[in-house]
């Protein structure tokens, strides 16, 4: 049944979920005000590793996890981190995510995430289609490097898990040598290697910038320094917004409202019925400038170290911190990434870093986004990606957008559903 006539939609947040379900909104032909409280792609949006990546978008809650468990805790230089200081929202949000992390949910969640994949890389080729300048770079191939057969073995399993479900990822094992033909760049210590096909990236902030410009020349209004501070809806919408003294701003009046504000989600969505847990897992990165720049992004899943070309600099990325979002950066992450990174690559001045940067990535318990309405008919939701922004983004705003002007409904949205 078509929804309440979506003549007007303000959506809260311009990182690239935001921008396009913005963009996939004027598909269907609705206006759009984009506000946000810093800047376009100011959040999680500009410093992650920019992937597309079907094959590796995977459950967040995993059984690996447990690895993790009592290091994560009290060893500051875990990948995985959880500060001794936690409050009872993280360890209930801990516990939730540990519960998940158990072997039968993660392979329901498997399911619910092959099923995912089968759409994301279409919804990217739409927005290429329909006019965003910025294109996605078909990674032939992706790599995956590690420095033992046991470890190369991990992965392989999560694919066949991903067989199971019907899903396919198109990959070749391949030794350390032949890696490093592809890639001169990665050091003699890593001995095993696998091969992805059909697989892509994008430069983040390049990429957002247009999605922006796409959003704009299409008359949609993008608001900066706009902080939200409540929503009253009924017939329609208000956004409520705070003035640069603190005092009222501006309200924006609408039909309908997408809050797609990442870790601050839960707090706008929270009188609309959404009780999920959004908390921010806060990821770390860095560029530096390789003797050899490697051509192809790479991934080390045990260190958890994510690498990716952007031009003549390597973007370095990882880690899973669990703090909160406005917290400062904390430089023993950087230390951490750089110990991990530094025997994996040769010919690398870690010293000279650039653009570090730390993002607050907005996560579930179960792993699964938010997506979808509210108790309010007219109060949406679009989050909760956790690691996977990038890739989920284009097929949330595209699936979102169906909803909210009586188009098709998507059956990921009963998986999605924010009132779950």
């Amino acid at each position: 049944m078509p929804n309440r006539a979506a003549n007007h939609v303000v959506i809260i947040g311009a990182g690239v979920v935001g921008l396009c379900t913005a963009w996939f909104l004027q598909e269907r032909g609705a206006t759009v005000t984009v506000l946000d409280k810093t800047g376009i792609g100011a959040g999680a949006s500009w410093g992650n590793a920019g992937w597309i990546a079907p094959a590796l978008t995977l459950p967040l809650p995993d059984p690996a996890i447990f690895r993790y468990g009592l290091r994560a805790i009290v060893d500051p230089a875990s990948p995985v981190y959880v500060p001794l200081s936690a409050d009872r929202q993280l360890l209930s949000f801990l516990a939730g995510f540990a519960l998940n992390s158990l072997p039968h949910r993660w392979r329901a969640n498997m399911t619910t995430f092959a099923e995912i994949n089968r759409w994301g890389l279409d919804s990217f080729a739409r927005l290429a289609d329909g006019g965003v300048e910025a294109k996605a770079t078909v990674a032939d191939p992706f790599l995956a490097g590690f420095i033992s057969e046991e470890e190369r073995g991990v992965l392989e399993h999560e694919f066949a898990e991903i067989e199971k479900r019907g899903g396919h990822v198109d990959f070749a094992r391949i030794s350390g040598d032949e890696l490093r033909q592809i890639e001169p760049a990665i050091s003699g210590a890593v001995t095993h290697g696998i091969r992805i096909a059909g697989q892509s990236y994008i430069n983040p902030p390049v990429y957002v910038a247009s999605l922006a410009e796409a959003v704009r020349a299409r008359g949609g209004e993008i608001v900066t320094d706009a902080a939200v501070t409540g929503i009253r809806a009924d017939d329609s919408v208000v956004i409520e917004t705070q003035g640069a003294d603190g005092g009222p701003g501006q309200d924006y009046p609408a039909d309908h409202v997408v809050i797609a504000a990442g870790t601050w989600l839960g707090k706008l969505a929270r009188p609309f019925g959404v009780r999920q847990l959004v908390q921010a897992g806060r990821g770390y990165s860095f560029s530096v400038r390789p003797e050899v720049v490697p051509t192809h992004p790479i991934y080390f899943p045990v260190q958890r170290v994510a690498c990716t070309p952007l031009g003549d600099r390597l973007r370095v990325g990882g880690m899973m911190e669990f703090r909160p979002a406005d917290a400062p950066a904390d430089p023993r992450r950087i230390r951490t990434l750089v110990e991990a990174a530094g025997p994996l690559f040769d010919g690398v001045d870690w010293d000279t870093r650039e653009d570090e940067w730390v993002g607050s990535r907005p996560c579930t318990p179960d792993g699964l986004p938010l997506v979808g309405a509210t108790r309010s008919p007219r109060v949406h939701v679009a989050g909760g990606h956790g690691m996977w922004g990038v890739t989920l983004g284009p097929l949330t705003g595209r699936i979102l957008a169906d909803a909210i002007t009586g188009g098709p409904r998507h059956a990921l949205l009963d998986a999605f559903n924010p009132l779950r």
